[in-house]
């Protein structure tokens, strides 16, 4: 069904196009910085927050498609609360997270027209993402290391209004398909058990954000607010060398922030 659902978007976003109204740089660099609120939650289980920022980086390439390579670093702390496995209320405060996100965009330039004395353009895209998640309580007696992977396909679209005066509003608008994840638990640090690693085959995620950008002759800056959300199924079961079965609860996070970026 998800490919299905991927092949038939792509189709529809890639089967019309016009050509650049606008004399684009061939390549273009970005780079900028982030501060982020996390919710993680696995509901009637547990739930982690905390306050996060990080760096970005990209490259584009414009011709009649525009290609794009994009990546994110983002580090900070957050706070545990649950219970254990007796049912006691638990809490740690002060976990070491980061969360590293590698991205491949193909766009297609779609449409261009003229509203209200404006001109926009709408933008689709497709790719595939890779995003790791490092989570490490390890250093609590009745915590552990855990690390999540996730394989998907953003599609989206971006529509782009210019304000004239070299200002323009973006906003984006995307969808993400879950091809695959892994999530590796280590929990030999706790006495008495095994590292283990559970396979997530079902979920999504979504993500939206508006920026606003000011396009100098060489230089061009955004500050945007954005929102990131996933939502995992339960994993797969798996049996560790003590015959133990495990699985990987249902989850969800929320991302919200602000972005400020320069390109050139």
């Amino acid at each position: 069904m998800k490919k299905i659902i991927v092949l038939t978007i792509f189709f529809m976003f890639f089967g019309i196009k016009y050509s650049f109204s606008q004399d684009f740089q061939k390549h273009t660099l970005e780079i900028g910085t982030e501060i982020s609120h996390i919710t993680y939650k696995e509901p009637g289980v547990m739930k982690e927050k905390g306050a996060m920022r990080g760096i970005l980086a990209s490259y584009t390439y414009y011709n009649d498609i525009i290609l794009k390579t994009e990546g994110r670093y983002s580090f900070g702390k957050v706070d545990y609360s649950g219970s254990l496995s007796d049912g006691t209320l638990y809490t740690v405060d002060n976990i070491d997270d980061y969360i590293l996100e590698l991205r491949g965009l193909v766009k297609n330039p779609n449409y261009n027209f003229s509203l209200l004395k404006t001109s926009t353009e709408i933008i689709s895209y497709i790719g595939i993402g890779y995003r790791y998640l490092n989570d490490d309580m390890s250093f609590d007696p009745a915590g552990y290391e855990r690390e999540s992977n996730y394989i998907y396909s953003p599609i989206g679209i971006e529509v782009v209004n210019n304000l004239e005066n070299g200002w323009f509003l973006e906003t984006i608008l995307e969808l993400d398909i879950f091809w695959w994840g892994k999530q590796k638990s280590h929990i030999s640090n706790v006495s008495g058990y095994y590292d283990i690693e559970n396979l997530q085959t079902d979920g999504y995620g979504w993500r939206s954000s508006i920026e606003l950008q000011k396009k100098g002759e060489k230089i061009e800056w955004g500050i945007e607010s954005f929102i990131r959300y996933w939502s995992i199924e339960e994993s797969k079961t798996t049996t560790d060398p003590a015959g133990t079965t495990w699985v990987e609860p249902k989850n969800h996070s929320t991302e919200y922030g602000i972005k400020f970026s320069v390109r050139f």
